[in-house]
């Protein structure tokens, strides 16, 4: 099983597969490497370098009491990418991961980084604030963090339906939803609370004026849980020469709805740097 040796000693998990220009995948919440299966398996057969990792906490990496902030998840990345040694990466982030690719590139720069491509990202605020009123509430935040603490199996099992748009007219296999709870409940309880700690109240407004590489932001017009006007829509509007495109009627969890369209466009992108 390969592991790379954070800063703090912490081992994280990571999957490579193929030879080539590389892609670095960082997952959404509360999931771990193994959503990006499908996207791995494109790229790597196209002829990229295909990687993605298990956040700590998350999956087959370890699970540390503490350290569950972006600055630490950017460190993280930035541990992967000089323990690989990867040059020209394209750094490819969904949901909550959209925010550590976004503070990689803010505190370590862009001279390894090819390209960004944004999914369903919390970037550039979810939470609302003073500063931002139109973000989601902060009783929603505290509302998962309840859910997960009372009985976290069941408020995942719950969560994945507007996740993923059942609700909406979306049809996800049985077995997907299992395997969607298989990997939340392998995760650590602190940082599955910790994490919607982070990506609630971090805001990474002042983060879109360091993003000086070709940038893809991918959103669903229908997302349930990070809503496109408010997040997408905007972060296009911030990052310098940003290319948008909007999934119709699109769920959150797009990956998988839309792993076809997904996988082209994250294809035509990564060969056009």
């Amino acid at each position: 099983m390969a592991t790379f040796k954070a800063k703090d000693g912490t081992q994280i998990y990571y999957k490579d597969c193929g030879a080539g220009k590389p892609v670095l995948f960082s997952h959404g919440w509360p999931l771990d490497g193994d959503m990006w299966d499908s996207q791995l398996n494109y790229l790597a057969e196209r002829g990229f370098r295909a990687i993605a990792f298990d956040r700590r906490g998350f999956g087959r990496s370890d699970q540390p009491w503490n350290g569950y902030d972006y600055d630490t998840f950017a460190s993280d990345i930035n541990d992967l990418i000089t323990t690989l040694d990867l040059q020209d990466v394209t750094l490819v982030g969904f949901s909550m991961g959209g925010g550590d690719v976004t503070r990689y590139i803010n505190n370590y720069g862009s001279a390894r980084v090819a390209g960004l491509a944004l999914l369903g990202a919390v970037t550039p605020i979810f939470g609302k604030s003073a500063t931002f009123p139109q973000g989601v509430d902060q009783s929603v935040f505290d509302g998962i963090r309840y859910g997960l603490r009372k009985d976290r199996a069941q408020f995942i099992s719950d969560f994945a339906t507007p996740f993923y748009g059942i609700n909406a007219g979306q049809t996800v296999s049985a077995g997907a939803l299992t395997q969607t709870l298989n990997i939340a409940l392998l995760a650590s309880l602190k940082g599955t609370i910790d994490c919607v700690t982070a990506f609630g109240e971090t805001d990474f407004r002042p983060d879109m004026a360091k993003i000086d590489v070709p940038t893809l932001v991918i959103h669903g017009s229908n997302d349930q849980i990070v809503p496109f006007e408010s997040t997408g829509k905007l972060a296009a509007e911030m990052i310098k020469n940003a290319t948008l495109k909007v999934y119709d009627n699109a769920p959150h969890g797009f990956a998988l709805t839309h792993q076809d369209q997904l996988n082209e466009d994250l294809l035509a992108f990564v060969k056009s740097l």
